[in-house]
């Protein structure tokens, strides 16, 4: 009889939450699991991006055929671009080769099958100055057309459209220029037009975006024309039908919905209360494609619940999977749909899916963990009152331990889970993160707080002006509802969150006194230092979000952390890479040293060769296991794992 069996069969043991042993580790979560990114199908093969924590985030170019997977590049290629820092689409295929960015250089590289990429782009003048993302290769094979930024040692960086020869023979050559940003250049069938959408700071792409089309002659653009789009309508990857018309995604309605331009005339094609897009971090995102036989499969999204389905006569036939959540990655094979896909039990997966049959196979799973589902809380979406006169959406994950229970009476610690962007959002899917506390006995509810996407357009902008408000009061609205209706216990309520999650995190540890503890990964801390330090790409994020700079000096100070380190009442654990460029070290140092000062508990710990967001595996263990362990010391949690002590400073001796 199997481990597994015999643990079904035993009764639970009481123990009080966060002492539960657990199998879902800091190391299995670190090394047992890949992340899956953008997905290429060319006759028939697969190709993906997978995440290698163990191999220190390397992000690796995968093929699927009849053969099974292989590897296209070697160890020493890293198929990822830096292209508004958060990068994206980094590769296409065209015949026998591979065309990628290659993360330590940004060059461009070739790769024929079993073969050794070479560069077909020169070195830049300064470290990893030339940049290309979300490329796409003419019809005729010679020219790779794509997201190209320039950057410079004193100025802000320049992006444009470019071509490069695929076999390097000539010097690139600019298609578009003049504008703050580029994405989604892409040739019609014919290849003879091409579309584009762009956009000019302050807008981030899910403010406002204009989609553009020309005639197209060996790298020469001809009859411009705006097609749609502007300052406070946001289009979502355009695309060529079959047959020459053109269709594109626009929120002109308040939602993310999808259109035709055909003979000059833009129709709706599906008006729903639906998200047909998503917010643009990262380029080349794809939440539809066409079928062999013309016709557009896609991703919705609903009350923040994912949907597949198929465009067929004029209506919208869902397609019925175990799964809640698909990532922007869509691709068609002809005719089966190919997309990362997770689900409340199962964590994400590329699949491809019949459009006829419904059938599921599985290609490349992200996770081996091998836990019993026992082991795992599934999510469970609430709604709850906010501030004036509003609800706001989170989803829920109760304790649950195979082997364990809590003791009557008592009830389990919340964590406070705040997503980045803001302008992002949580999904159901099975997440070990979650699960890694859920399965130790506490509490998790993960807010897609005022701001989030998913919700449309007006859900969205909830945060204009607002952040550090909007954001903060959700979260803790989020955890009053969880305590008044007694699910949790009020005085061990901590908040945690990453990049702008951070910053959510600190707001609500600096400006209410609610929280109890708090766990900050890399999160802004002031607004002023964020303005002037970070990348072109958010450089003027915070127009929206808070205010124009330096009009609005007096907000930027009044909602930064940093500002009023003296105010914060509770202990902090802050984790941080040492080469973020997006939030520097300098934010979280801020803060760190401010609580050193007041004696209160406070934990750094700092990570080398780590950007924005962790990728290796042995900084992934270690920040986690960190964190709790943290936890345990603040509250007294006799927890069972074995973790490494961490230096808290100011710990009360008991």
């Amino acid at each position: 009889m199997s481990t597994t069996h015999r643990l079904r069969d035993v009764s639970k043991r009481t123990a009080p939450y966060g002492t539960w042993p657990s199998p879902i580790t800091g190391e299995a979560l670190a090394t047992s699991g890949v992340t899956l990114g953008t997905i290429e199908v060319f006759d028939k093969d697969i190709y993906f991006i997978e995440g290698r924590p163990s191999e220190g985030g390397r992000q690796v170019i995968v093929r699927a055929s009849r053969e099974g997977l292989e590897d296209v590049i070697g160890s020493e290629f890293n198929s990822r671009t830096r292209v508004h820092e958060y990068g994206g689409r980094s590769f296409v295929v065209h015949g026998s080769a591979v065309y990628f960015s290659n993360f330590l250089d940004q060059r461009l590289y070739r790769v024929e099958r079993d073969g050794t990429p070479e560069p077909i782009t020169s070195e830049p003048e300064i470290s990893a100055g030339l940049r290309y993302a979300d490329p796409i290769v003419s019809n005729d094979g010679d020219w790779i057309i794509c997201v190209h930024e320039r950057h410079y040692e004193d100025r802000e960086a320049d992006n444009e459209i470019m071509m490069v020869a695929t076999d390097g023979s000539e010097q690139p050559r600019t298609i578009a220029s003049g504008r703050t940003f580029y994405a989604y250049p892409r040739l019609n069938p014919a290849g003879d037009r091409l579309l584009w959408i762009c956009w000019d700071h302050p807008n981030m792409p899910w403010d406002g975006t204009e989609l553009w089309v020309a005639d197209f002659n060996n790298g020469s653009l001809d009859n411009e024309r705006k097609i749609a789009g502007g300052p406070e309508e946001s289009i979502y990857q355009p695309s060529w039908e079959p047959n020459g018309d053109i269709n594109f995604v626009s929120d002109r309605t308040g939602w993310w919905n999808l259109y035709r331009e055909q003979n000059g005339e833009i129709e709706e094609l599906l008006p729903m209360e639906a998200e047909f897009g998503g917010p643009q971090w990262s380029l080349g995102q794809s939440h539809h494609d066409f079928l062999g036989d013309g016709r557009l499969v896609t991703i919705w999204t609903t009350d923040g619940i994912d949907h597949l389905g198929v465009i067929e006569y004029g209506g919208l036939r869902e397609i019925d999977t175990p799964y809640s959540y698909f990532a922007p990655f869509l691709r068609s094979d002809g005719d089966s749909i190919v997309v990362v896909a997770g689900s409340p039990s199962e964590s994400v997966s590329l699949v491809r899916i019949g459009v006829a049959d419904h059938k599921v196979e599985v290609i490349k799973r992200s996770n081996t963990i091998g836990v019993d589902p026992g082991y795992f809380s599934p999510a469970v979406p609430i709604e709850f009152p906010t501030e004036r006169g509003l609800t706001a959406h989170a989803l829920y994950y109760p304790p649950k331990n195979l082997e364990f229970e809590g003791p009557d009476g008592e009830r389990p610690p919340l964590a406070v889970f705040t997503h980045g962007g803001p302008t992002g959002r949580v999904h159901p899917s099975l997440d070990l993160t979650k699960q890694f506390w859920t399965s130790r006995g506490f509490a998790v509810v993960d807010v897609n707080y005022g701001g989030s996407a998913g919700y449309g357009r007006e859900y969205r902008d909830r945060l204009k002006g607002q952040w550090g408000i909007v954001d903060t009061e959700d979260c803790i609205n989020a955890a009053r509802y969880l305590i008044e209706r007694g699910e949790v216990d009020g005085d061990r309520v901590v908040i945690r969150g990453g990049s702008a999650g951070g910053w959510t995190t600190l707001c609500a540890l600096i400006f209410h006194d609610f929280f109890k503890a708090g766990a900050n990964y890399y999160g802004v801390a002031d607004l002023t230092t964020f303005f002037h330090d970070t990348h072109k790409f958010e450089s003027r994020y915070l127009d929206s979000l808070v205010g124009p700079y330096p009009e609005k000096k007096d907000l930027y100070e009044e909602r930064s952390p940093a500002n009023f380190p003296e105010r914060i009442s509770c202990p902090l654990i802050t984790l941080q890479g040492l080469e973020d460029l997006v939030v520097p070290p300098s934010q979280s140092e801020i803060i760190v040293n401010a609580l050193r000062e007041k004696g209160l508990p406070v934990a750094y710990l700092c990570f080398e060769g780590e950007q924005h967001g962790f990728r290796r595996a042995e900084n992934i263990k270690r920040a986690i296991e960190a964190e709790l362990y943290f936890y345990s010391k603040v509250f007294g949690i006799d927890i069972a794992d074995r973790i490494d002590p961490v230096e808290i400073e100011n710990l009360p001796v008991n």
